[in-house]
């Protein structure tokens, strides 16, 4: 059985402001994998003409935030996901719109088997970034954690 992961795009375009503001929209997003793209605009570009670092990066860390969200939305009553690093590596001069692909790098469930446990589980999300050309432009890493909830930060 698959997971319903539709509530995901919607989630992150009520939640993260920056995604509306950008233009980000989402394509595949399931429990292993999401699929984010960046509409090439003038507004996003650099003293270059081609997409922002900061664009790049942010395009990236939401497409790992989505199969993150897909993959852990069900443990929000009890642990947030937070980013605990993140490692980007431009490859080439990205050119037009940008698609990222995101996928986990390990089982959810084994990650859930630590929250379960009572640790504090961080797990990788690695991300392809190819230009408008098809052309792989950037790869990144991004380590998430889920931080168990304490109790001050339960809705009263």
């Amino acid at each position: 059985m698959t997971a319903d992961t539709r509530w995901v795009n919607t989630a992150l375009r009520q939640t993260v402001p920056w995604v509306r503001t950008v233009g980000v929209e989402f394509g595949e997003i399931t429990t292993e994998r999401a699929v984010a793209h960046l509409p090439d605009a003038p507004e996003h570009h650099n003293h270059v003409g081609s997409p922002h670092a900061a664009m790049i990066f942010g395009l990236g860390e939401t497409a790992s935030g989505a199969v993150g969200l897909a993959a852990f939305g069900a443990t929000m009553q009890r642990a947030t996901p937070l980013v605990v690093r993140a490692e980007i590596s431009y490859l080439k001069l990205a050119r037009g719109p940008l698609t990222a692909t995101a996928v986990l790098d390990r089982p959810a469930a084994d990650v859930l088997a630590e929250l379960d446990a009572g640790t504090r589980p961080e797990f990788t999300v690695t991300v392809t970034i190819t230009d408008g050309e098809g052309r792989e432009t950037t790869r990144m890493t991004v380590v998430w954690t889920l931080r168990p909830n304490r109790p001050s930060d339960q809705p009263r």
